[in-house]
C-alpha cells in the first residue's frame, strides 16, 4: 500500500464527512521537515468523532478494529483500525489519537498547512512535543529536541 495515497484517501473521507481531526506523530514530523520511515498514519480526532470516523473509515476499507487502549495512566487513549489489502495481504494501521484532558493542549495547537492536495490539519511543534514528552522514547526525545530547535528559530 502507498502510505501517502492512503493518506490522501483518509483526509478527503474526514473532510467529506466533516470530522474535525490533527495529523499527529510520524507524519506531521515530516511536515516539519524531518521525514522518516513510516508504517502507520496517527490521527487525533475528538472522542465525539470516533463512531462517525469508524463508520467513515470503513467506507475506504479500515475495517478491522481494536479494543480500545489507554497509555501513561490514561492520559492518552488510541483506537487501532486496520486496512488489509485483499491483493498483497498488506496492511496499514491508522491509530486514532482520542482528546482527553491532558492532550487537549495539543488537540487546540492544531494548525491547518497547505500541500499538494489542499490543506491538512496537523498537531503543531509544541503540541507534538506534549505528546512526544508522555511515550519519552529515544526517538521521541530526538523528535522533541528537534521540535524546540525549530520553535526557537521563530
Amino acid at each position: 500500500m502507498d502510505l501517502l495515497i492512503e493518506l490522501k484517501n483518509l483526509i478527503a473521507k474526514f473532510q467529506q464527512s466533516e470530522i474535525d481531526y490533527a495529523l499527529c506523530d510520524g507524519l506531521a514530523m515530516a511536515i516539519y521537515a524531518r521525514p522518516r520511515a513510516m508504517l502507520d498514519i496517527d490521527v487525533m480526532i475528538e472522542e465525539g468523532s470516533l463512531l462517525k470516523a469508524n463508520e467513515a473509515l470503513a467506507e475506504i476499507g479500515f475495517s478491522l478494529s481494536s479494543a480500545p487502549m489507554t497509555f501513561h495512566g490514561k492520559k492518552v487513549k488510541i483506537k487501532r483500525l486496520t486496512k488489509i489489502d485483499p491483493n498483497s495481504e498488506e496492511h496499514l494501521s491508522l491509530d486514532l489519537l482520542i482528546v482527553t484532558p491532558e492532550t487537549f493542549e495539543a488537540w487546540d495547537s492544531r494548525q491547518t498547512v497547505e500541500w499538494e492536495d489542499g490543506s491538512l490539519k496537523v498537531i503543531s511543534p509544541k503540541g507534538l512535543i506534549l505528546l512526544k514528552s508522555f511515550r519519552n522514547s529515544g526517538q521521541d526525545q530526538d523528535d522533541i529536541d528537534y521540535l524546540r530547535s525549530i520553535i526557537d528559530e521563530d
